[in-house]
């Protein structure tokens, strides 16, 4: 059984910078694929920033230069470094996780639950 926990989401002012967490758990074989998304009220799911298994990571225009992905392959956990926040940036922040579980062939891909990040100006 595969499990994400996401932290870090919060209320901040704007400029101000958060960390969210990604923590992957349960009987894994390799992550290929991880990515942050986010959904403001009203608005379609966007993606945010991804990163590959090799490392690559890609951003949306509207966060890059202000956000950071980055992993840690030990604990397998992804995080979202996130700077000099603006009200526009207001959503819930979900991981998205694309693994080789141990139980099943093939890739599966995983999301977390979820976690708010309001700025205020």
């Amino acid at each position: 059984q595969v499990q994400l926990v996401e932290s870090g989401g919060g209320l901040v002012q704007a400029g101000g910078s958060l960390r969210l967490s990604c923590a992957v758990s349960g009987s894994i074989f390799s992550i290929n694929g991880m990515s942050w998304f986010r959904q403001a009220p009203g608005k379609p799911r966007e993606l945010v920033a991804g990163m590959t298994s090799g490392g690559d990571t890609n951003y949306a225009d509207s966060v890059r230069g202000r956000f950071s992905i980055s992993r840690d392959n030990a604990k397998n956990t992804v995080f979202l470094q996130m700077n000099s926040l603006k009200p526009e940036d207001t959503a819930v922040y979900y991981c998205n996780i694309v693994l080789r579980p141990r139980a099943t062939p093939g890739l599966a891909v995983y999301w977390g639950q979820g976690t708010q990040v309001t700025v205020s100006s």
